[in-house]
């Protein structure tokens, strides 16, 4: 399970004294259980994994709006360390499809349905999604559908 993962990196991370690492580690443990009071459980449950990997999607996604808006303010110290907790992160989630894979899932669900226009992308976006399964990125799927589309 991966809570239970994350509840075994905070140890490593503490034997091994590697403090950016134990700092991760505990913002996405503060992160299940702040999950875990918001679906109405005691903190001290264990989250599904499905639950768990959305949350992790969810810290994903804000480390890369972070990095973005560090980079952009000029900050390139702080848009490192989110960067090292976005790395760690990403340790815990399944493995990225590219974007030809997604292509090729797009062209795929566009012929399935018989889509030839931009007024249902929406209706496509959903197919494309769940066929891929939470391994692609919702962006780059928007992409792929709008050349696509376009």
């Amino acid at each position: 399970m991966l809570h239970q993962q994350i509840k075994d990196e905070i140890k490593k991370a503490m034997l091994a004294r590697e403090t950016e690492r134990l700092m991760a580690a505990r913002n996405i443990l503060a992160a299940f259980t702040n999950e875990l009071v918001v679906k109405k459980q005691r903190p001290d449950e264990m989250l599904t994994d499905d639950d768990a990997l959305a949350v992790l999607k969810r810290l994903a996604k804000q480390r890369k709006d972070s990095i973005e808006q560090f980079t952009i303010g000029n900050r390139p110290e702080m848009a490192a360390a989110e960067t090292k907790e976005l790395a760690f992160i990403e340790s815990f989630l399944p493995a990225q499809m590219t974007r030809e894979e997604i292509q090729k899932i797009a062209e795929q669900k566009k012929t399935e349905l018989g889509i030839n226009d931009k007024s249902k992308i929406g209706q496509l976006m959903g197919s494309v999604m769940k066929e891929t399964k939470g391994q692609a990125d919702g962006a780059v799927v928007k992409e792929v559908l709008e050349k696509l589309l376009g």
